[in-house]
C-alpha cells in the first residue's frame, strides 16, 4: 500500500491480549484532506487499533506516519513525531481556565530555554485553537464549568497548539447535544484541510455526515471499505449489522436517511471498541 508522505498508512496490524487476537491484520491508510471513519460493532477492534498507533497497545505489523514507523516507539516520542489522541472522555484541568489549557498544551511543544524567559501577549497558536474550536468567548472560563461539547473542543484545542500532524478522535461526540454533534462535525472538516483526522465512531447519522471514507471493522478485520454510499450498499456489511441485536433499528441505519436526525447505531451501542 502506497500514499503520500504525510499520510497514515497502518499494513496487517495485528493486537493480541494472552492468545486472544485483536485486530487481526488490519490495513487502511488516512490521508490529509479528509474525515476518516472507523466503525463497526462492539469488539471489532476499533479502538485497539487506535492504540496501538499511538503506543498505548502492542502490536506487530507496520503502521507509518510518513516515513516514520510507529509500532515499537514509545509513546511520548509518538506526541513528537505529530500524533494526538483523544479519548471517550475529554482530559482537561477543569480547575484552569480555557487559555491556561491551551498554554499548558503549547508548553510541552516549546525549549526548556524558552519556558524560562517571560513570554508577552498570546503564542499565536493559542489564538488560533481559540478561533478554530469557537473557544475564543470562553478563553477566561474555568474547564470545570463548560458544556460537555466543550471540553471535547478544548482537548482538540489542545492538540491543535501543539501542531499535530494527525488527529485520532476516539467517539468524539459521544453523549453531545444535536448542535454540538454539527459544531463539532465542522470542526473536524476545518482541521481536516492540511492534517490527517481519524475518527472511531458509533453515531451513524454522523458519520454519514461527516465522512470521507470509512472502513468498516467487525471481529478484529476488515470487513469492507469505501465512501459512506459504498460501504451501506455492501452485503457483507448489511448481513452483520442486520444479524446483531437492533436489526429493525439498524436497517434504517444503513439506509441513506431522508433526514439527518440524530440517531445511535443500536447494534453498536456502548463504548466498547
Amino acid at each position: 500500500m502506497t500514499a503520500p508522505e504525510d499520510s497514515l498508512v497502518v499494513t496487517d496490524l495485528r493486537v493480541e491480549f494472552d492468545g486472544f487476537v485483536a485486530v487481526g491484520g488490519v490495513s487502511f491508510d488516512a490521508h490529509p484532506g479528509e474525515v476518516r471513519f472507523l466503525i463497526g460493532p462492539n469488539g471489532a477492534g476499533k479502538t485497539t487499533c487506535i492504540d496501538a498507533i499511538t503506543g498505548l497497545s502492542k502490536g506487530t505489523g507496520s503502521v507509518k506516519l510518513g516515513d516514520r514507523e510507529l509500532l515499537g516507539t514509545p509513546v511520548n516520542k509518538i506526541v513528537r513525531l505529530g500524533v494526538g489522541r483523544t479519548f471517550q472522555t475529554a482530559s482537561v484541568f477543569e480547575q484552569l481556565t480555557v487559555l491556561q489549557n491551551l498554554d499548558i498544551a503549547a508548553g510541552l511543544r516549546r525549549s526548556s530555554f524558552s519556558l524560562l524567559r517571560a513570554r508577552r501577549g498570546i503564542d499565536p497558536a493559542i489564538e488560533s485553537a481559540l478561533e478554530e474550536t469557537g473557544l475564543s468567548a470562553e478563553r477566561d472560563t474555568p474547564a470545570g464549568i463548560l458544556s460537555h461539547g466543550q471540553k471535547q473542543w478544548l482537548e482538540i484545542g489542545m492538540m491543535l497548539v501543539q501542531d499535530p500532524r494527525a488527529l485520532l478522535l476516539d467517539e468524539p461526540v459521544a453523549g453531545m447535544s444535536q448542535d454540538e454533534r454539527t459544531a463539532t462535525g465542522e470542526l473536524m472538516q476545518r482541521i481536516a484541510k492540511n492534517r490527517i483526522v481519524l475518527v472511531v465512531e458509533h453515531d451513524m447519522d454522523f458519520m454519514r455526515r461527516y465522512a470521507s471514507r470509512v472502513t468498516v471493522l467487525h471481529q478484529g478485520k476488515v470487513l469492507s471499505e469505501g465512501t459512506v454510499a459504498q460501504v451501506q450498499a455492501d452485503p457483507k456489511v448489511q448481513e452483520v449489522y442486520l444479524g446483531t441485536a437492533g436489526a429493525a433499528t439498524t436497517t434504517g441505519m444503513l439506509a441513506v436517511p431522508e433526514t439527518t436526525t440524530a440517531v445511535t447505531d443500536a447494534a453498536t451501542q456502548g463504548s466498547g471498541a
